[in-house]
């Protein structure tokens, strides 16, 4: 790999072993482990009444769809592996029971701005009951004629009438999941999926002139080699996707059992990892791809890419987006969602998910509800993982704060990071360098005021 006079150069051995630690990814902040049994039923509705109050402002819709055919190893998804058909429609009763309970608490607020189905498989399900569910959304709520509508699609078990149901239903992006396209890596991760699948199905959605395709894949995996990793990503690259999201695998053995298949030994050492890494970027990079934030890929048109250049780039539980709104709304087991201050999440077993609906309650588990402060650290973390910037000025615009005073010991603590080549800082604000990207969850985790006691504990996967 040839990264002669690139950032490369400067991740030494012992950089990597210095940084390399647990840290968060920071979809939310304060992060999932922070959630509590201080939200419940009653909460919620409280939250959502707040919500119902803001009639002129746009929702973000979330619906998890869990089912699968087969578990992968790596996942660390909710999921519920079956080929009972009567299990999956006996869900879907259910979250169609759960979105009319959030509409009629809702009855001012129906403008959807984001809507997205995740999973699992959400192609799961046959035609018929895609067509049901969407209708369901529609029938209570207003998509917008602007709004992006997203869904993840696995190649292997998505047919072109799935497809075509979708194009009707005006799904603008589709993500589908590739991972990685060696066979021995695949035999290991347990998704066994051709060039072919992945092909048929991406060719379709062009010839129907479907645009916003996103392909995920994932670096890390045992078995992995610069050699393999680099003919998945010219097969990708030549196929030339909207976008492209490139992971790093989480390996949490103690969160998701079936990732027990493997051990860590099995897994690459943490240099060959950032050489992954640094491979797709170079590779993406020369195709012409903007790279967004640590871990996404652009073509220079997507709405992503533009975002960036205006550092108007904004991450939720979705994803990467352009199209904010103050509050997602979570449906399904596991879900969720971020309403008026808290976040909340619904029941991760579907037994007791679908108790709470029969008892007329939202289906609430947990979730944590956000001080001031949290409200000020997420902004800078986000900012920081998303545009790569935090200015000075746009924190003292949002929150009346003087950045510098405020977070004293944090400008202290950036020292080091700085001292690396991380970031620079100057009079208007602090910027992430190019090198900084690889340990930019580092960076955030100096403004996460949960974490800062915290060494050597196995909560989160590793940040190289």
């Amino acid at each position: 790999m040839n990264m002669s006079g690139h950032f490369w150069e400067k991740l030494t051995p012992e950089l990597l072993r210095r940084y390399d630690r647990p840290g968060p990814r920071y979809t939310s902040y304060p992060t999932a482990v922070e959630f509590n049994d201080s939200i419940d039923a009653t909460a919620y509705a409280e939250r959502l009444a707040c919500a119902d109050q803001k009639p002129e402002e746009p929702l973000s819709l979330y619906i998890h769809l869990p089912f699968c055919k087969e578990r992968c190893t790596f996942c660390g998804c909710h999921v519920v592996i079956t080929a009972k058909r009567d299990r999956s429609t006996e869900y879907l009763g259910y979250l169609q029971r759960e979105i009319d309970m959030i509409s009629r608490a809702l009855p001012h607020r129906r403008q959807v701005t984001q809507y997205h189905w995740g999973g699992g498989t959400p192609t799961y399900y046959q035609p018929a009951e895609m067509r049901q569910l969407h209708q369901t959304i529609l029938d209570r709520f207003d998509i917008l004629p602007n709004a992006e509508v997203a869904i993840e699609v696995d190649p292997r078990v998505t047919s072109h009438e799935q497809i075509d149901v979708l194009q009707e239903f005006g799904f603008n992006r589709l993500s589908m999941g590739v991972q990685d396209l060696t066979p021995e890596v695949q035999a290991i991760i347990n998704r066994y999926q051709s060039d072919e699948d992945t092909k048929d199905l991406f060719d379709y959605c062009r010839s129907l002139n479907i645009g916003g395709i996103n392909i995920d894949l994932i670096y890390g995996f045992p078995l992995q080699t610069i050699e393999t990793f680099g003919r998945t990503l010219d097969t990708i690259i030549a196929m030339r996707p909207d976008r492209v999201a490139m992971y790093s695998f989480a390996f949490v053995p103690w969160k998701s059992g079936n990732q027990n298949t493997m051990t860590e030994d099995m897994l690459p050492s943490a240099d060959v990892k950032v050489q992954l890494y640094l491979l797709g970027i170079q590779r993406f990079g020369e195709a012409g791809y903007k790279q967004i934030g640590m871990d996404h890929f652009a073509v220079p048109t997507d709405e992503l890419a533009i975002a960036l250049d205006n550092q108007k780039l904004h991450r939720n539980f979705m994803g990467y987006t352009t199209k904010p709104a103050t509050d997602m709304v979570a449906f399904g087991a596991s879900g969720i969602g971020d309403v008026q201050g808290a976040y909340v999440q619904n029941f991760k077993n579907n037994s007791q998910y679908y108790k709470a609906i029969d008892a007329g309650q939202f289906p609430i588990l947990r979730g944590v509800r956000l001080t001031p402060e949290d409200e000020l650290r997420r902004y800078v973390i986000t900012q920081l993982m998303c545009n790569l910037y935090v200015g000075y000025d746009d924190i003292q615009q949002h929150f009346g704060i003087a950045f510098e005073n405020h977070f004293e010991k944090e400008m202290t603590a950036l020292q080091e990071p700085m001292g690396s080549g991380f970031i620079t800082v100057d009079a208007q604000g602090i910027t992430v360098t190019s090198l900084g990207r690889v340990f930019v969850r580092n960076i955030a985790m100096i403004f996460d005021e949960y974490r800062k006691d915290e060494t050597g504990v196995r909560t989160f996967s590793r940040t190289i």
